[in-house]
């Protein structure tokens, strides 16, 4: 190539570089300057402009109903009345402090959710988040066991930072440098996918624990603090403990001076049709963490505890001094949630919607082979797919990534759970607030993404 020519062809690319960068000024991709930070998942195709009731809307004016509540968390549903009147009026008066010091609406919140609690449970400290509040109670086992070692299920998530990250399996773990020593994982009690089965091929639970708990009592140096579980697995699934599971959970924890802490971040206030999905079990544990639910979309978490481990704990000289502990704002918020959980009866409610749905959902998996189970509680259930009888090999993660494309094109946000070794989990968990036309909607919706996604798979293969 003559030298005039490969220096024109030089300047035609540089000139093309510099348009395609100033188009790239002018008009940014949405995710340009974000950090990833969900694994490899990716973001929604579309801006969210705003949020009403059970609906969010894109920058389009599309409407998606929402049947992930945000993350798990806005059981009011979103903008909610009382939660804006709330935000507006404690907003201008009173809304951060230091750490130090009391305002009246943590002091009201913390009684009120005392008084919503069997015995001892009475002591409270306000946080931010699930993973803040599951740091705390951790924090609080060890200092007060004097011992250092956790239990959790092998599909747990109860979040990202150091303790509340060493006690979770369910993602998360490989690439970070080592966890902390002394965290054990427990099998899961999956009815569904049973790895230790009795005489007519069910689930033997109780043979489960016991070998469990013989492998971790091989494995400890004797220091064991704490068993940090959900009532019903969220992202590991939705997997709902077999009834008397929780019980014996609890009497292997007493037969080792363990402390039982249960995050209920999802399954707390109403959630499962109980105001706690524990009471379903009559089991009380030593620690309570709860988060999502309690702020109903705003970040507000609580760890409850009985008199005697607070005590026990502060003559230690327990630490957990953060910025937002505490804080006026979110405290009014958790009074509002409250407030309108007690005067709707959204237990109630929680438990004749749950009824409904779950009803139209066992009765599309007569219809849909590609359903292999329902269940859960309440309004947060799982609908798992089984899809490698239609796309081979991991097909139930694709079915479930195509269903969920699917959902969103008609106009339904799902969340499915994705985990290696398990076909794909929509966890649906509509706001206690949606209404019976809502979640009719919903579910012919999902009918239709099942019957479109399924005939798409089927002409690909």
């Amino acid at each position: 190539m003559p030298p005039e020519t490969a220096r024109a062809a030089e300047t035609a690319r540089a000139a093309e570089t510099a348009r395609a960068a100033e188009t790239t000024r002018a008009a940014p991709e949405p995710e340009r300057h974000l950090i990833r930070y969900s694994g490899h998942a990716a973001f929604t195709p579309e801006l969210i402009a705003r949020a009403a009731g059970t609906s969010v809307f894109t920058e389009s004016g599309r409407e998606l109903l929402d049947f992930t509540s945000g993350q798990m968390s806005a059981i009011l549903g979103h903008s909610h009345p009382a939660i804006v009147a709330t935000v507006r009026e404690q907003v201008a008066v009173l809304d951060h402090l230091h750490s130090g010091m009391l305002s009246r609406p943590v002091v009201e919140l913390t009684r009120r959710l005392a008084g919503t609690l069997p015995e001892p449970l009475e002591k409270a400290l306000l946080l931010t988040t699930g993973a803040e509040a599951n740091e705390a109670a951790v924090r609080m086992a060890k200092l007060v066991t004097g011992r250092h070692e956790i239990v959790s299920f092998a599909r747990s998530w109860h979040g990202m930072t150091q303790a509340a990250a060493n006690a979770t399996y369910s993602a998360g773990r490989k690439g970070y440098g080592p966890a902390a020593p002394g965290n054990f994982a427990l099998p899961v009690p999956d009815r569904f996918h049973p790895d230790i089965v009795d005489a007519e091929g069910s689930l033997d639970w109780r043979r489960q624990l016991d070998l469990g708990f013989d492998l971790i009592d091989a494995q400890s140096v004797g220091s064991l603090a704490a068993c940090l579980v959900e009532p019903i697995l969220s992202s590991g699934g939705v997997i709902e403990l077999p009834p008397g599971y929780l019980a014996a959970l609890a009497q292997k924890c007493r037969e080792r001076d363990m402390l039982l802490i249960l995050d209920e971040a999802q399954t707390g206030l109403c959630r499962t049709g109980d105001w706690y999905a524990f009471e379903h079990d009559g089991v009380v544990p030593d620690i309570l963490t709860l988060s999502k639910t309690l702020g109903a979309g705003l970040p507000l978490a609580a760890v409850l505890t009985s008199a005697e481990i607070e005590q026990q704990a502060y003559d230690r000289g327990f630490l957990f001094f953060t910025t937002h502990v505490n804080d006026p704002l979110p405290a009014a918020v958790g009074n509002t949630v409250l407030d309108v959980l007690v005067r709707d009866r959204l237990d109630e409610r929680a438990r004749r919607l749950g009824a409904t749905l779950r009803g139209r959902l066992d009765e599309l998996a007569t219809r849909h082979d590609v359903i292999g189970d329902v269940r859960g509680r309440g309004l947060l259930l799982g609908l798992e797919l089984v899809g490698d009888q239609v796309l081979g090999a991991g097909g139930a993660d694709r079915l479930g990534a195509a269903v969920t494309r699917r959902c969103f094109e008609l106009g339904l946000h799902m969340n499915i759970v994705q985990l290696p070794g398990m076909g794909g989990t929509f966890r649906i968990a509509p706001p206690l607030t949606a209404s019976d036309d809502e979640i009719d909607r919903g579910v012919t919706i999902l009918d239709e993404a099942l019957t479109d996604a399924v005939r798409s798979a089927d002409a690909d293969s």
